[in-house]
């Protein structure tokens, strides 16, 4: 069962490990992306901030994908963390059953805009978020589980 999609460009910390997994009560965190999937520094740090008694997975997009859909993950009351926007879009791409994406933390730049505190869009991801919620993805903004939702379509 997939509890929470989110972006956030520093995948797994304090926020993840405590705030979320706490309040939805996962047991599984699933780190998704090709790059984080093929960096063994990015592998050992996030296996060095995985809360006790909490799995977690590290797959490129295209095993994620696949996991997802073939209902191996099913067992697991997971939290789903993906480094950018595009990568939330191609999950979701490939796996329907994802209907919503919180956004986390997304990097900033002089190209991007700014939507909440810690959430910054380049003009293409404002593009794929208006897509997603075109499609009935629910996108919503919130750092901390305790937080109110926040509906990041308003604000772009």
């Amino acid at each position: 069962m997939i509890l929470l999609t989110r972006v956030d460009h520093r995948l797994l910390h304090g926020q993840v490990a405590t705030s979320w997994v706490g309040t939805l009560g996962a047991d599984c965190i699933f780190c998704v992306g090709d790059h984080v999937a093929n960096d063994p520094v990015w592998k050992t740090t996030l296996k060095l901030g995985k809360p006790a008694g909490c799995k977690l997975v590290i797959k490129d997009m295209a095993h994620a994908i696949e996991a997802i859909n073939s209902g191996v993950t099913d067992k697991y009351k997971m939290i789903i963390c993906v480094q950018t926007i595009a990568e939330a879009k191609q999950l979701i791409d490939g796996c329907p059953q994802i209907k919503s994406l919180n956004l986390g933390n997304t990097k900033e730049s002089s190209t991007t805009k700014t939507i909440a505190r810690q959430v910054f869009l380049e003009p293409e991801e404002e593009e794929i978020l208006r897509e997603l919620g075109a499609r009935g993805v629910e996108v919503e903004i919130r750092g901390l589980a305790e937080e109110p939702k926040v509906d990041a379509l308003k604000l772009i």
